[in-house]
C-alpha cells in the first residue's frame, strides 16, 4: 500500500470515529457551557481563543463544585505532597524480605521524583476535572529526554477513542493545530509538506497547521522484529490538509501509550458518563432561577408605571407607559404589583445548589470540613470515611485501572529502558511487579479493615483479663505487619523478619548469659555465707566438705 492510500485509510477511520462520537458532542457542549467554559475543542480553530465564554453562568455553584471534585481527587488519589503508590511483588513473603523491600522502596521514590519533575501532577488535576464534567479524558504519555516522561493532555472534542473486545481503550485518534515553528522543531523541515516549508521560509512561524495523530494496534507487523515500524501499536502523524500522503512521523509503542480514563461506563459504551451529566439539569435550573430572582427584585425596586396621556407601553423595570386616564384616580401609578417572596425563592435556590454539590460529591470531600461537631470521635471519623469509600469506591477502582496503573507501568518501563533503576536483588529475577496504592483514599479503603482489627484486639484484651491464655491466639508479629500494611506505613521504618530474628536471638543469649552470671554470683555468695557460718566442728563449709571425706577410688584388698 502506497503512502497516499494509507493516509486515505487513516482519514476515513478518523471520519468514522467522529461520526460515532457525534451523538455525544451536543451533550458535551452543554456541559462545557455550564461547568468548564474554557474546555472543549469541537473545531480545530477553537484553540487559544480569549473570547468570553461564561455568559451562560449567573450562579457559579457548578464551577465551584467541579473544582472541589478535581481538587479532592487530586489530594485523595495522587497527591504530590505524599507517596500515593508503592511497588510490590505478588509474593507477600518476598515483599517482607529486607533487600527486596528496600529495592522496591527505592524504585517507588525514584518514580515519584520523575512525577514531580515532569508535568504529571498539573495534567492529572485538569484530567480529574474533565472526568467529573465530561466522563471521558485522555492524554498521551511520551518519552522525554529531559524529564523521562511528558504528558500531552487533550480536552473533550479533540479526540476519538475505540475499544477492543474486552472493553479496553486501545485506539486513539486526535486532531489538533500547532504552529509552523513547532512542526519544524518536532519533525524536521525535511519531513514537512511544501506548504509548511513555504511558510517557514517566509518566516511565518506562528501560522497554525492542523495535524492528525493516530494510535492504534498494528496487525500487519512482523513480530520477529523489534524496530519502531513493527511495534504492537502504531503511532503516525499527518498534516491533515497535505496532499502528498507523506506522514510526518511513523513510529510505534510496545504498549498503548494513551491514558484513557472514564468516570463510569454503561454496557458497551465507548465514552463514559459523569457527575456533570447528572447535575446538568439542576445547573440550568439554577441559572434560570437566579435570572428570575434578579428580574423580580428589579420589578420591586423599579416597577413599571402608568401615566396619563399617550399610548406608549414600556413593561421593563423602571419603564413608563402612557395611557388615557380620567377621574380622580388619574395620575402616575405602578402598572402591576410584584409580590416576590425572596425567602421562598432563596430556599428553593439553596435546594438546587445542594443537589449540584451532591452530584459532584462535594459533601463527601468536605464532610470533615463542614462538620459542626468539634468533638468528633475517632470512631465517627472512621465511619464517615467508610461512607466516602462506599460512594466513591467503584469510581476509584476504574480510575486506578484505566489511569494510574498504566501511567505507573509506562513510567517504570521508561526508567528501565534508560538504565536509571538500581540493580534488583537476585530474588526478583523473572518476578512480575505489582502496584499497591497508598493514597489517602486508598488508605481510607484499607483503614476500614483496621476498624475490625481494632475491635477484635480490644475485645481480646478484655477477655485476657479473665483468661490470660487467650492471648496465645494473637500472632503479634503478623499483627504488626498486617496493620502497617493497612495504614500504608513506609517499609523503611519496619524491621525485616530476618533482622528481628537476629535481634531476638542476641537478646535471648544476653538474657541467658545474665542468668548464668546471676546464678554464679548467687552460688559464690552462698559459699561465702557457708564459710562464715560457725558450727561445732569449725564452720558450715568445712562440715559439708567433711561429709565427703573418706570417699575415693576403691583399691584391691
Amino acid at each position: 500500500m502506497d503512502s497516499i492510500e494509507q493516509r486515505t485509510d487513516y482519514l476515513k477511520r478518523w471520519a468514522a470515529l467522529k461520526s460515532e462520537r457525534s451523538s455525544w458532542d451536543a451533550h458535551w457542549k452543554d456541559l462545557s457551557e455550564q461547568f468548564m467554559p474554557r474546555a472543549g475543542r469541537f473545531q480545530t480553530t477553537d484553540r487559544n481563543k480569549g473570547d468570553k465564554r461564561h455568559n451562560a453562568i449567573i450562579d457559579n455553584t457548578g464551577l465551584l463544585a467541579k473544582g472541589t471534585l478535581g481538587s479532592g481527587l487530586m489530594a485523595g488519589m495522587s497527591s504530590p505532597a505524599r507517596p500515593w503508590f508503592k511497588m510490590a511483588t505478588p509474593d507477600q513473603d518476598l515483599n517482607k524480605y529486607g533487600p527486596v523491600k528496600l529495592w522496591l522502596d527505592q524504585v517507588t521514590k525514584q518514580m515519584l521524583r520523575v512525577f514531580h519533575k515532569s508535568n504529571v501532577y498539573r495534567v492529572l488535576h485538569t484530567g480529574y476535572e474533565e472526568l467529573g464534567v465530561f466522563g471521558t479524558w485522555t492524554c498521551i504519555n511520551q518519552r522525554d529526554y529531559r524529564n523521562v516522561i511528558h504528558l500531552h493532555p487533550m480536552t473533550i472534542g479533540e479526540f476519538c477513542v475505540a475499544t477492543n473486545w474486552r472493553g479496553e481503550v486501545d485506539c486513539l485518534y486526535r486532531e489538533f493545530e500547532v504552529t509552523v515553528r513547532q512542526i519544524v522543531v518536532e519533525f524536521g523541515l525535511e519531513n514537512c509538506s511544501n506548504t509548511v516549508k513555504g511558510l517557514y521560509q517566509r518566516k511565518m512561524l506562528d501560522a497554525w497547521v492542523p495535524l492528525l495523530h493516530c494510535i492504534e494496534p498494528r496487525y500487519d507487523r512482523d513480530p520477529t522484529k523489534v524496530d519502531a515500524l513493527n511495534m504492537p501499536f502504531a503511532s503516525i502523524y499527518y498534516e491533515r490538509d497535505s496532499n502528498n500522503g507523506k506522514p510526518l512521523r511513523v513510529s510505534g509503542y510496545k504498549k498503548f501509550r494513551g491514558l484513557a480514563a472514564r468516570w463510569a461506563v454503561a454496557g458497551g459504551d465507548v465514552y463514559g458518563h459523569s457527575p456533570g451529566m447528572d447535575a446538568l439539569g439542576d445547573s440550568k435550573q439554577l441559572q434560570h432561577q437566579q435570572l428570575r430572582k434578579g428580574q423580580g427584585i428589579d420589578y420591586m425596586v423599579l416597577p413599571p408605571v402608568q401615566a396619563p396621556k399617550g399610548s406608549v407601553i414600556d413593561t421593563l423595570p423602571g419603564g413608563t407607559s402612557y395611557v388615557d386616564m380620567a377621574g380622580p384616580g388619574a395620575g402616575i401609578r405602578t402598572a402591576f404589583d410584584v409580590n416576590l417572596r425572596l425567602d421562598y425563592l432563596l430556599a428553593d435556590i439553596q435546594d438546587v445548589r445542594d443537589r449540584v454539590d451532591k452530584a459532584f460529591h462535594t459533601n463527601l470531600f468536605l464532610m470533615l470540613a463542614n462538620s459542626t461537631n468539634p468533638q468528633m470521635t475517632a470512631t465517627e471519623v472512621a465511619e464517615r470515611h467508610e461512607e466516602k469509600m462506599l460512594m466513591l469506591g467503584p469510581v476509584l477502582e476504574r480510575l486506578t485501572s484505566e489511569l494510574h496503573v498504566p501511567l505507573i507501568d509506562d513510567t517504570f518501563d521508561a526508567l528501565l529502558e534508560a538504565g536509571a533503576l538500581p540493580p534488583p536483588p537476585e530474588e526478583l529475577q523473572g518476578m512480575d511487579l505489582n502496584v499497591e496504592f497508598v493514597s489517602m483514599l486508598a488508605q481510607a479503603q484499607r483503614a476500614i479493615a483496621t476498624n475490625g482489627v481494632d475491635r477484635w484486639v480490644a475485645n481480646l484484651g478484655q477477655v485476657a483479663a479473665l483468661k490470660p491464655e487467650v492471648l496465645d491466639k494473637l500472632d503479634a508479629d503478623q499483627w504488626a505487619d498486617e496493620y502497617a500494611d493497612m495504614l500504608g506505613v513506609s517499609p523503611s521504618i519496619i524491621v525485616a523478619d530476618e533482622k528481628v530474628a537476629i535481634v531476638r536471638k542476641a537478646r535471648a543469649q544476653a538474657a541467658q548469659a545474665q542468668a548464668q552470671a546471676e546464678q554464679m554470683a548467687q552460688a559464690s555468695q552462698t559459699a561465702k555465707n557457708m564459710g562464715q557460718t560457725p558450727t561445732d566442728g569449725g564452720n558450715l563449709a568445712s562440715d559439708v566438705m567433711g561429709l565427703f571425706s573418706g570417699y575415693g577410688t576403691p583399691v584391691g584388698a
